[in-house]
């Protein structure tokens, strides 16, 4: 059966389609549209926002002389959104991208905002474009978003939720530096690890217990009087259920990466698997098998399972050290060095949140990964959590006693990640440490390394940018778990 589209049914060159809710009588839903949508801007719409630039900026205001185009009209990665009306009239724009020259850093830059005088003040179309210019600068992976404003519309930033950063000069008038507070980072450590303090204070255990002197706040644990360390990592239920086989590696993957991090050599696995059926399971098993396989054989001792279940997914993996390296040991001062697996991408079906480098990779790559801490031996060293690279950063300086600061443009990075996505995301491999400057770099194989920040005085974790201004990406401590 052919399906004849609406559009068909109408003579060509006859009058545009009507509106199906006009044709249907919905007079309800039509009074309760906006009175404008906001878009990306085309071509003709891209002309009418220049037009009402120059109307307003170089007629009304004369803020500019001739012509208030620049540099950023004819950046590739400038985007400019537009309110336009029922019949595709532009009401306003806004123009926004990249605030630096070269690789999107994550830090975005606002600006030329026009709404056209008959509607201006009257239909909110001007916070209406502030809104939908934060929403898409935050999908762009910004951490930082930047505007300068007339200083007649600070009160109206203000109103949406953005701080004032300091008085700026546009053309010879007065402007304010404005800031939209960036959350993402500080949502994820909110989500992930902030309640993890308040959860053990309630959980009150003999000498020795949550890693320990020294160890407070580690992904291993050193048993006491022995050489092991002990790992556990959980696997989120909902991968479990949807992606089995990864959620197997994962898992296997998660707790070496813990092993590792404290320079320890992985000797052995335990799991506990919850599935619905054993075919469920057989795909549990099938990813752990495959995983401790690649990362050179390490032996599945046994575990749990239950069948008839939702499906879940734990692993202890045990390890042995003599001297474990602790993710508490720098001091302010220390450099921190991020070292990283760049090779892979995205996770189907987990873009922006998992990054797969791993699954390629040979046993001698992902072992040469595996012993960088060990044959290093920085102060501290911690492995990129759930938190990210920033949230790790936190919960290291918070078990260091100190705070960190991370130069933004200096972490490395692969090309097909965003700024914002490779800072928040989970990794295949990937690792912090800190030294006294100039200390060597981990010898991790396929792995990239690179000093990117440091150790300071005080709590939490500010980001570096290129102009030399550091925001706060986090403001206090991480786990509230004090130092190790």
């Amino acid at each position: 059966m052919s399906v004849i589209a609406y559009e068909e049914l109408l003579p060509p060159g006859g009058p545009p389609m009507p509106d199906v809710l006009s044709l249907l009588g919905d007079r309800a839903t039509l009074s309760g549209q906006p009175p404008f949508r906001i878009e990306a801007a085309d071509g003709g719409a891209l002309a009418a926002y220049r037009r009402l630039r120059h109307q307003v900026f170089v007629r009304e205001q004369g803020l500019f002389t001739g012509t208030d185009r620049d540099d950023r009209d004819d950046d590739p990665r400038t985007v400019v959104l537009v309110a336009r009306s029922a019949d595709g009239g532009v009401l306003g724009g806004v123009r926004l991208g990249p605030a630096t020259d070269g690789p999107d850093l994550g830090w975005w830059y606002g600006g030329r905002l026009v709404v056209d005088g008959a509607v201006r003040g009257t239909r909110g179309v001007g916070p209406a474009l502030v809104r939908a210019a934060c929403a898409h600068a935050e999908a762009a992976g910004a951490l930082r978003f930047d505007a300068t404003v007339q200083v007649c519309n600070e009160p109206l930033f203000a109103r949406l939720g953005w701080d004032r950063v300091r008085e700026v000069d546009v053309a010879g008038v007065p402007h304010t530096l404005m800031r939209w507070p960036v959350r993402r980072v500080h949502d994820l450590v909110e989500a992930t690890k902030a309640p993890l303090g308040l959860l053990l204070d309630a959980a009150t255990g003999p000498p020795g217990a949550f890693g320990g002197t020294g160890f407070v706040g580690d992904d291993g644990a050193p048993v006491p009087g022995s050489d092991l360390v002990a790992a556990c990592d959980a696997i989120v239920p909902a991968m479990v259920e949807r992606d089995p086989e990864w959620a197997g590696w994962c898992a296997v993957l998660a707790n070496v990466n813990d092993l590792a991090a404290m320079g320890a050599e992985p000797v052995g696995l335990l799991d506990a698997i919850g599935a619905r059926n054993t075919a469920h399971a057989g795909r549990l098993v099938a990813g752990l098998r495959r995983a401790a396989d690649a990362y050179g054989g390490i032996p599945l001792l046994g575990g749990h399972t239950q069948l008839g279940v939702p499906g879940s997914l734990s692993v202890t993996a045990l390890g042995r050290t003599a001297h474990p390296v602790p993710g508490g040991g720098g001091r302010a001062g220390h450099e921190v060095r991020l070292t990283a697996d760049l090779g892979g991408g995205w996770r189907h079906g987990y873009r922006g949140r998992q990054w797969d480098s791993t699954s390629h990779r040979s046993t001698p790559e992902l072992r040469a990964m595996l012993g960088a801490v060990a044959a290093a031996r920085p102060a501290a060293a911690k492995d990129v959590s759930m938190a990210g690279v920033v949230g790790t950063l936190g919960m290291l300086a918070e078990a260091s006693g100190c705070a960190a600061v991370l130069d933004v443009a200096r972490v490395p990075r692969p090309a097909g990640a965003t700024v914002g996505d490779w800072l928040t995301c989970f990794h295949g491999f990937a690792v912090l440490t800190t030294g006294d400057a100039g200390s060597d770099p981990l010898p991790a194989g396929p792995a990239t390394g690179a000093t990117c920040g440091e150790l300071v005085r005080g709590e939490g974790v500010g980001l570096r940018w290129p102009d030399g201004e550091i925001t706060a990406a986090i403001t206090t401590t991480v786990t509230g778990m004090g130092d190790a």
